[in-house]
């Protein structure tokens, strides 16, 4: 288990600080695969660095099982990592070395017997599907290689945690999905945690259980995907789960609602069946489709119409089928 206690974070810019991390308390359990998603710049690389102490926290607690790691001399510290592995955005490989070498490096700085280490290399570019490029170098390899090359490398030491910053950001929409239905069978072969960072929602929707949404160095709201998904509480939440996030003219304002369909819910004919039962006409201004868990689960944002009256019926409809739905400006669920 993963407890983050009251985590602060600042750093010296000149005569200024700047607190990059905000008090964040947080409780990751074993075996999750959590999320800690946000926009640029609101502190989730920072927290996540200070998970394995690459960022020493300015105050605060890193308990992992139990044990208290910024109470940590350099040497227990550097043990105690030898347990968390680490996934970066541009792989840093060592662009000099074979992939087996930069598989094999964390067991040559930490001592491993040579066969040993020979046969742990083995093992992990099979399991990453990376046999045939035992011998090959990083300029060889396309991105998602890399990144699986980078994978075998943090599971070398047999870690309980494996820490993933923006791990996909830089790669393609194909090659992430593959490089995250990859994590998500290491998690359920090895029984590792999986912690993610991320900016991307698609990427939380894929392979993540849990969620806490990050603003100005703040945890804003967490809880479930599905909870998060179906009724975000912070503008963040909502901005990066807009079906229309992407489309600056199309926001949950007033006069438009924004339906959340369950797995239950997303095939039936919910529009037009609404129209028919409240003799209501409204405006689809956008919609999507997600998979959560292996459900489908869909979003759309709708126009109201103007006549009061006719948007407590739409109100009432909702309400009635049991369908999760916010208004603009009111944020309703």
């Amino acid at each position: 288990m993963i407890e983050l206690k009251n985590i602060v974070k600042t750093f010296k810019a000149g005569k200024k600080e700047v607190r990059a991390v905000r008090g964040v308390s947080l409780t990751i359990d074993d075996g999750d695969i959590y999320g800690i998603i946000g926009f640029s710049g609101a502190g989730k690389s920072t927290l996540v660095r200070c998970i394995n102490l690459l960022e020493r926290p300015t105050s605060g607690q890193v308990i992992i099982d139990g044990v208290d790691l910024t109470a940590f001399k350099p040497k227990q510290l550097r043990e105690a990592r030898k347990s968390i592995g680490m996934i970066f955005q541009q792989f840093n490989l060592l662009e000099q070395s074979t992939v087996a070498a930069n598989v094999r490096y964390p067991l040559d700085i930490t001592g491993v017997p040579k066969e040993q280490a020979k046969a742990r290399v083995a093992e992990l570019l099979e399991l990453v599907d990376l046999s045939d490029k035992a011998s090959a170098y990083p300029s060889e390899l396309s991105g998602g290689q890399k990144q699986r090359v980078a994978i075998a490398r943090a599971l070398a030491t047999d870690p309980k945690i494996i820490l993933c910053d923006e791990a996909t950001s830089a790669l393609d929409p194909i090659t992430t999905s593959s490089i995250l239905d990859l994590l998500k069978r290491l998690n359920a072969e090895l029984g590792v945690t999986i912690v993610v960072i991320t900016h991307e929602m698609r990427v939380v929707e894929q392979i993540c259980d849990k969620v806490a949404v990050m603003s100005d160095g703040e945890i804003k709201e967490h809880g479930s995907v599905r909870d998060v998904f179906l009724r975000p509480t912070s503008d963040t939440a909502r901005k990066l789960i807009s079906p229309s996030q992407a489309d600056h003219d199309l926001k949950l304002e007033k006069g438009t609602l924004r339906l959340a369909f369950t797995g239950e819910e997303s095939g039936d004919p919910v529009i037009s069946d609404m129209a028919l039962t409240c003799h209501v006409m409204v405006n689809i201004l956008s919609a999507n489709t997600v998979n959560l868990d292996g459900k489908p689960f869909g979003q759309m944002l709708i126009q109201l119409p103007e006549d009061p009256e006719q948007v407590r019926l739409v109100r009432e409809y909702l309400d009635g089928r049991g369908i999760a739905y916010e208004e603009g400006d009111a944020h309703v669920a």
